[in-house]
């Protein structure tokens, strides 16, 4: 997705543009394909609408599941388990990302299984378990690495693994 800035260092959140993010949302409102509803999950998610995009979440799990492949059920289920993380459900969004890391790992989907441990991390840093956060940022990275992404791609997950590599430090010292 276009919409993505960046990141912030603190929170390893997306940065966007909360209007540009508005106006799209608005524009693909009615449809209703997979690609469409992710979409939409993910820019409600940024927005800050969580409960709305809890509610949407749950139904692209499901239209995945009647009308999608196994790799467009676990992109929905991981983006879910973000849905869950921004609400505070660390445990509940841990489990849900291990399950699909695993699985997608299992079927050899590196991309799928590299974004679910991105995302894995994400939850672990936002849990303030910045060990885990590290551990599955680094498997994120190899994996990436090992698919072949792009350097930005790379330098993001780069990037994550030294906040949480920070914040690890920084809880080490403090101890």
């Amino acid at each position: 997705m276009g919409y993505i800035k960046g990141y912030d260092s603190q929170t390893l959140r997306e940065q966007v543009d909360q209007v540009e993010c508005a106006e799209r949302l608005v524009e693909i409102e009615s449809q209703r394909s997979l690609p469409a509803l992710l979409e939409r999950v993910w820019l409600l998610k940024v927005l800050d609408q969580l409960d709305d995009a809890l509610k949407l979440s749950d139904e692209s799990v499901r239209v995945a599941r009647m009308a999608g492949t196994r790799k467009d059920v676990l992109r929905a289920r991981v983006l879910h388990a973000t849905i869950l993380q921004y609400r505070g459900a660390h445990a509940a969004a841990e489990q849900e990302l291990a399950t699909c890391a695993s699985e997608a790992e299992g079927q050899g989907w590196t991309s799928i299984a590299a974004f679910a441990y991105q995302h894995h991390g994400k939850n672990a840093y936002d849990a303030g378990d910045f060990e885990d956060a590290r551990t599955s940022l680094k498997q994120a990275l190899f994996l990436r690495r090992e698919a072949g992404a792009a350097d930005a791609e790379l330098e993001v997950a780069l990037l994550a693994i030294e906040a949480a590599e920070k914040r690890r430090s920084g809880q080490l010292v403090g101890s």
